[in-house]
């Protein structure tokens, strides 16, 4: 079938999106308010965009009521974020971080996560994360009541028991059990099912 992204509904194009384009990372993002007030969601429009600068980059759609989630507000208004990285035995704490609810409340005290200081932002990366990447706002590109930020990596933390190499940087990626999204509400994969391609 062919889909005319240009006459479908954006809602419409979004099934599209997310049932075809999988796994997807999920970035569970830590910001913290202008006021201070710390936030914490999980998104999967999120990807490694390069190496030098080493950037990232976040996808934050409207709410569900039309308005700036809290995260893209307190991403432009303070220009610092955390991604975090989701491993399997934290999903239901992730999910509960999904959970709609009114400005200056709390995720990560909603979900019971403890949480550790950065080095060189403000807001506190998940204390779960095997992986937490510290992000400075490098462009944001605005859109009506959504943000796409493209981070810059300054600093990055990966638990001890995960470096098989300090020297040569290798990471025990299986190990750390990471999760995507796949299609649909509440659908979701692991490294469980990786298979290797010799590259030619």
């Amino acid at each position: 079938m062919e889909f005319d992204f240009e006459k479908m509904t954006a809602d419409d194009r979004y099934k599209i999106l997310t049932s075809t384009i999988v796994p997807r990372p999920i970035a569970w993002v830590t910001t913290t308010s202008k006021d201070g007030v710390r936030n914490a969601a999980p998104f999967s429009f999120f990807t490694a965009l390069s190496k030098d600068p080493p950037l990232l980059a976040l996808g934050i759609s409207p709410g569900g009521d039309g308005t700036m989630k809290d995260t893209a507000r307190n991403i432009l208004d303070t220009r610092e974020f955390v991604v975090n990285l989701v491993p399997r035995s934290a999903s239901h704490s992730m999910n509960l971080t999904s959970s709609v609810v009114p400005p200056g409340v709390d995720e990560l005290e909603i979900a019971n996560l403890e949480t550790r200081p950065s080095l060189k932002v403000k807001p506190e990366r998940i204390a779960i994360s095997p992986v937490a990447f510290e992000c400075r706002l490098h462009t944001p590109v605005e859109f009506p009541n959504q943000l796409i930020a493209l981070g810059q990596v300054v600093q990055a933390h990966v638990e001890d028991a995960f470096i098989l190499d300090p020297e040569k940087f290798y990471v025990d990626t299986i190990a750390m059990d990471l999760i995507g999204r796949m299609h649909g509400r509440g659908w979701y994969t692991s490294a469980d099912g990786m298979f290797q391609i010799d590259r030619p």
